[in-house]
This record gives structure tokens, sequence and C-alpha cells, in this order.
């Protein structure tokens, strides 16, 4: 039954996508399961060309956008917290000297309370983590870099 499928980051990405792209401000989306709220420009009484996700955004980690693209690095899909391990004081899901292929989980981004795992989407090796546990990042920030 796809009511019981959990709400991807793909289907944020997309939501997101086709709000942006139309002639409106917000969008309220509301299942058995959840509600979806996305909205942008003026929210809350503050007025910015950039989303919203319940109030302001707060600061991120690096500067996504003004990186040099690091074709070893596995971004972040979406802005959100990124976290090593599924929870506290449990074993991350990689470590430098891993290997790992393209379906491995490399971490989870949460994001309006979802967690969304990362995938590494290739096959290599970890290299580095390049943010710490519990990280505020943007999307297309990079998390690890393969060798």
């Amino acid at each position: 039954m796809t009511d019981d499928l959990p709400l991807t980051h793909e289907d944020i990405a997309e939501i997101t996508t086709i709000l942006e792209n139309s002639g409106y401000r917000e969008l309220d989306l509301a299942t058995r399961r959840f509600r979806l709220r996305v909205a942008k420009g003026d929210v809350q009484g503050g007025s910015t060309q950039e989303w919203q996700w319940a109030g302001t955004a707060p600061e991120v980690a690096g500067d996504a956008e003004s990186a040099v693209v690091d074709p070893e690095a596995i971004c972040s899909p979406l802005p959100g917290t990124f976290y090593h391990a599924p929870q506290p004081g449990a074993p991350p899901y990689v470590q430098p000297g891993d290997a790992v292929g393209p379906e491995t989980v490399i971490g989870i981004v949460e994001t309006m309370k979802l967690m969304n795992p990362v995938h590494a989407g290739r096959s290599g090796t970890i290299a580095q983590v390049l943010v710490a546990d519990g990280t505020l990042v943007a999307k297309g920030e990079p998390l690890v870099r393969l060798t």
C-alpha cells in the first residue's frame, strides 16, 4: 500500500520545485500520515527570496553555492542536520577506510523532522568525513570524500 511509504527527500525536492515554478507562494499538503507546509517569500513576518521552513533558516556549516565542486565528494541532497549514526551512541554508518557501494548509507539528513538516508551513489572507499555529527548542512554541501 502506498500510504505506508515514507516521504523521501526526492518527494520533498519535487514538491518544492513544483511550488517554485508555480505562481503559488504556499503549499499545505495533508494526508493521513503527515502534514507538509512549504512556503516561499514573506513567511511569518520575514521577507526573503530564500525558501523558509517554519521561520528563518538557520546558519549552515558551509557555503555550498560558492564551494568548488569536488568530484570525489558525496554531497547532501537537501538542507538539514547531518548525522553520522542512526541514533545517539550508535556506531557511525561509515568511517575512513570503509568500502562503500552505491546503496551504502553514509549518514542521514534530518529535514522537517524527517530522517532522510544519504546513499553513497557510487563505489569507493571513505577517505574523509568532512562534516561533524549534528551539523547543519546546505543542499549540495560535501559530507564525505571517497578515494
